[in-house]
């Protein structure tokens, strides 16, 4: 279970998980956060449906694709939260209707 170590007392912004508001800390990587807030899966294979989620939290595996203010593929640990942030998990490729 992803767990942070202690609460430094940051600033703190709202943003919604998979349509649930909930607070984080400014700064704090979309990844870090979600996974704080028990988002698992963060999404499905395109491939075989496969749940996926974080592997290595520095933008080299892709497993953390999630839709971020309607916008899909978009890598939670490459991305900083930010006030009113919309985070949706993402199934398969996350391809945006025509």
């Amino acid at each position: 279970m992803f767990k942070k170590l202690h609460d430094d007392g940051a600033a703190r912004v709202t943003v919604t998980i998979d349509g649930q508001a909930v607070q984080v800390p400014a700064g704090e990587t979309v990844a870090a956060a979600a996974l704080i807030h028990g988002l698992q899966p963060f999404r499905t294979s395109a491939v075989s449906g496969a749940p996926r989620a974080p592997f290595c939290m520095m933008g080299v595996c892709f497993d953390c694709l999630v839709e971020i203010d309607g916008t899909p593929n978009r890598q939670a640990c490459q991305v900083r939260v930010a006030e009113g942030m919309a985070i949706r998990r993402q199934d398969g490729a996350g391809e945006t209707a025509p």
